[in-house]
């Protein structure tokens, strides 16, 4: 997707590997029933029934959609961490960390502005 297909805000976390502020996120506290998908394609990435609260002040999620994100090494910031990716269309969608709940002990920390929801 071009740039001009997307919001200013989208561009800029999607393409350009930026975030959002904490607790700004339209999807923060998002509790509906449905899928969250790529805001650049589409691709549907993250279940409502995958959601936790982390209290991180962005969406988490203990899992993915399978073979929906790659995950790839990042050093940026001087801090070794695990960027998520879109597998569809490379888009950044924020970090995944071992300190989430079982099952998998994952937390996907997702920038609202990475994703669109489809209501059930």
């Amino acid at each position: 997707m071009r740039k001009k297909k997307l919001s200013k805000e989208e561009h800029h976390i999607l393409r350009e590997k930026g975030t959002e502020a904490p607790y700004t996120g339209k999807y923060y506290m998002h509790d509906e029933k449905g899928v969250y998908v790529c805001a650049g394609c589409g691709k549907p990435l993250f279940s409502s029934e995958m959601k936790l609260d982390s209290l991180s002040g962005w969406p988490s999620f203990f899992d993915a959609q399978k073979g929906s994100v790659e995950m790839k090494k990042d050093k940026s910031h001087l801090i070794s961490r695990t960027e998520i990716l879109c597998k569809n269309c490379g888009g950044h969608l924020g970090h995944v960390f071992n300190d989430g709940p079982k099952p998998t002990g994952k937390r996907f920390c997702v920038n609202s502005g990475a994703l669109h929801f489809k209501k059930k």
